[in-house]
């Protein structure tokens, strides 16, 4: 792929997403709350986004800073985020981050990477997440959508997030970076699924080289 091709298929991207709705962590990005962006992408792990979307609202309906989180308790806390994946699990987790903001950060959340990987449960994607969408900052958060559908155009070849993430940090232009992960996710979830995906609809297909795809629609 040439480097001027990125800018026609991000083009096409920005258009062809019109129709779908946003991941959710981008919906709750909108309220510029750092603290519910970290705690909504933590609830999104594993989770589908609709399942995601109203657990965030049921609890983001009662508490949005750490102090009122620790002060809703565990117990409260699963309940009102139930069903997501690992509910018990993730409530207890949004306790000791909660915990660990207001003790070494004073309840706010770090808007660097390095410090935002040592909350618990916090990754690579979450972090720049949190950084990207909560602060601006430049970053590249790579999941699931993104490694596939990068390594299926043949962009990268790499084999996990974390190498997609630094392979797409030395050859994907700047101004691309905040909007990267959006336009992917919606991408991804919507038409450039990970079985089957749907390249008869897509406007991408003169510049993809479907790369491990073995069934289409």
């Amino acid at each position: 792929m040439s480097p001027d091709t990125i800018h026609a298929i991000i083009r096409i991207l920005q258009e062809a997403v019109k129709q779908w709705d946003s991941p959710i962590v981008s919906q709750v990005a909108r309220q510029r709350n750092p603290y519910t962006i970290l705690i909504s992408t933590l609830l999104s792990l594993r989770t589908k986004d609709e399942t995601t979307k109203q657990a965030a609202e049921r609890l983001f309906s009662r508490v949005t800073m750490p102090d009122e989180m620790i002060a809703l308790g565990e117990e409260k806390i699963a309940e009102l985020i139930y069903p997501v994946g690992f509910y018990r699990n993730k409530a207890r987790t949004i306790v000791d981050v909660s915990r660990t903001l207001l003790e070494n950060y004073k309840g706010i959340v770090p808007d660097d990477i390095d410090e935002l990987l040592k909350l618990k449960g916090v990754g690579r994607k979450t972090a720049n997440l949190v950084v990207t969408l909560g602060y601006g900052k430049p970053g590249i958060c790579v999941d699931t959508h993104v490694h596939r559908i990068c390594n299926r155009w043949g962009y990268v070849h790499t084999k996990t997030p974390e190498e997609t993430e630094f392979a797409l940090r030395k050859k994907l232009p700047g101004q691309y970076w905040l909007i990267f992960n959006d336009l992917l996710v919606t991408f991804g979830q919507n038409l450039c699924t990970p079985v089957s995906p749907k390249c008869s609809q897509c406007p991408l297909t003169r510049y993809c080289k479907q790369i491990g795809v073995t069934r289409t629609r």
